[in-house]
């Protein structure tokens, strides 16, 4: 399956409870405030630096990348974003463990 959902996400492989998704974030680039309700394994490709802020205005967490790196992450339902401030492109591999098929990876948080 080869889906684009937006000019930085592209779906690689949906089946069942699982979905893989390449994500690219350039320079100065954010994500979309979103909640992770899934587990999840990210794989990650390139870059050198992302700020995870918080929508609850707590401290922004720097994540400093080191390429290759391999991580399981916990599910939160805590609102936030990452937002590339380093140099390089951002990209990574990430493997969602859904509760059902339809579920949103990553749903979208649009309330101020």
């Amino acid at each position: 399956m080869n889906m684009d959902l937006t000019k930085n996400q592209q779906v690689l492989h949906h089946r069942g409870n699982y979905l893989v998704r390449r994500q690219r974030l350039a320079p100065g680039q954010a994500t979309p405030w979103h909640r992770d309700p899934f587990h999840r394994v990210t794989v990650v490709l390139s870059g050198d630096l992302l700020n995870i802020e918080f929508r609850d205005g707590g401290e922004t967490q720097p994540w400093k990348i080191t390429v290759g790196e391999v991580d399981w992450v916990e599910p939160t339902d805590r609102v936030h974003r990452a937002v590339n401030v380093g140099k390089q492109l951002f990209e990574e591999v990430v493997t969602f463990f859904l509760d059902r098929p339809d579920a949103a990876p990553q749903p979208e948080d649009d309330s101020n």
